[in-house]
């Protein structure tokens, strides 16, 4: 736990009167739509949310609590609010989510000018706290966060795998998966506010269903999600390589609206650190599937996360991870330094690397990562791509492709271009390319 050393006030309980919120999420993609989920039920029941936390009553601060440069940042942004409260800023400061739900007790003897800590799937209670008695059910609605051309859905909560470096389990807990039927209204609510990309996201996206349905049962959704008119784009994140459910490469070939992308977090290469990370898979096994992946989807974009400096990881570990990574060229990879959480499985073994050696060793891997982004993405020049409009600015635009996800992937550039609408498709020629990003020109047959 981070420990601050801040004053310790006076907690205030006074029960004023509500009128609106504002809300901070700190964290990943998930914490975004509890965040949207939470705000549509308070918007729904009268509560008006506040986009400027400096003009709000009140306020609710949505925490993650994953690695240790995370926890710091969310620590600090607490301590500034609960300042704030001290001097009557908010009638109500609320703290909820991941950091709330795994340090509960810590927080509220170090930071006490917080009026509730809450930990996850805390609607309810953040609307009694601000209104009492709720006046209206929430049937899929949500106020996103996002432009509205895009929306992340969270497909389940929890996660029942056991992987030694990760302590999202001792914060969201077991896998619970939300009905199909939920899913496809939320969906559809979505779409009629004008979100055409639906990213699907959860600790562990190819485990959905096994709670519900005795099954992988992410097949079945998809085919239901592809039935939603004004859904375009249909992007999976966050797949699990240990049984992996092959028919969702079938229903990638059969629909177009699936976009030919799969993130799958590997995590290393190394069959010596993958048996200790608890992963149960081998590289021999990862590179299999990532072969059948190829061999079912023509054209497809793979995208993989990897950690350095896990504990007893030798140089004769990073170079297997490298050849790994040279061998089955991925599409696009992420990579983040070994962080020592409390509870998990490898804490016990302590934290041999210093963050010196981490970055260096991460550094190795992102440069070979560039050389081969930056081969792929030249082979592009000259050909034509669908590409969705993020952002427009005064001297250009951009976009991203079906295989690119929002803020970790590649980007399309066309510079010059500002009478494009952000949210629209448009083809474009791509003319010429850098390591993470396409350069392109509308297309005009």
């Amino acid at each position: 736990m981070i420990k601050t050393k801040r004053r310790l006030i006076k907690e205030d309980k006074n029960n004023q009167e509500i009128n609106n919120t504002s809300v901070i999420t700190l964290g990943c993609a998930k914490n975004l739509v509890d965040s949207e989920r939470f705000s549509g039920l308070l918007r729904k029941n009268g509560i008006e949310i506040i986009p400027n936390p400096e003009e709000a009553e009140s306020l609710i601060i949505n925490t993650c609590g994953f690695i240790k440069a995370a926890k710091e940042e969310n620590i600090n942004v607490i301590l500034q609010a609960a300042e704030l409260r001290r001097k009557n800023k908010y009638k109500k400061l609320i703290v909820t989510g991941c950091l709330a739900e795994r340090y509960n007790a810590e927080l509220k003897q170090q930071i006490k000018h917080v009026d509730y800590f809450l930990g996850v799937n805390s609607d309810e209670r953040i609307l009694k706290i601000l209104m009492g008695d709720r006046k209206y059910e929430l049937t899929g609605e949500r106020m996103l966060y996002t432009p509205s051309h895009f929306a992340y859905m969270k497909i389940s909560e929890g996660c029942d795998q056991k992987c030694s470096f990760c302590a999202i389990p001792l914060m969201r807990g077991k896998h619970v998966s939300e009905p199909i039927e939920k899913l496809v209204e939320e969906a559809k609510s979505l779409a009629a506010q004008g979100v055409k990309e639906l990213i699907i996201i959860a600790q562990d996206s190819t485990y959905y269903g096994l709670d519900l349905y005795k099954k992988r049962a992410l097949p079945e959704l998809l085919e239901q999600l592809v039935e939603v008119e004004g859904i375009e784009w249909i992007r999976i994140q966050y797949a699990y390589p240990r049984k992996f459910p092959m028919e969702i490469m079938e229903m990638m070939a059969k629909h177009p609206k699936i976009c030919n992308y799969i993130d799958i977090p590997l995590q290393h290469a190394s069959d010596k650190i993958l048996r200790s990370m608890r992963r149960g898979v081998k590289r021999q096994e990862m590179e299999d599937l990532l072969l059948s992946f190829r061999e079912k989807i023509d054209n497809l974009a793979i995208r993989s996360t990897f950690i350095v400096g896990y504990p007893g990881e030798t140089e004769e570990d990073l170079a297997e991870l490298l050849d790994f990574i040279n061998t089955v060229q991925l599409d696009r990879v992420g990579v983040f330094t070994y962080s020592q959480e409390e509870n998990t499985g490898a804490h016990i073994l302590g934290d041999s690397l210093s963050q010196e050696v981490k970055d260096e060793r991460r550094g190795q891997v992102m440069l070979l990562q560039q050389e081969i982004s930056l081969k792929k993405n030249t082979a592009k020049i000259g050909s034509t791509l669908k590409v969705l409009i993020d952002e427009v600015l005064a001297d250009k635009s951009i976009g991203r492709t079906e295989h690119d996800s929002l803020d970790v992937d590649n980007i399309v550039i066309f510079e010059g271009e500002t009478n494009l609408k952000v949210g629209e498709f448009v083809e474009a020629k791509i003319i010429d390319a850098g390591e993470y990003e396409l350069y392109a020109e509308v297309f005009e047959i």
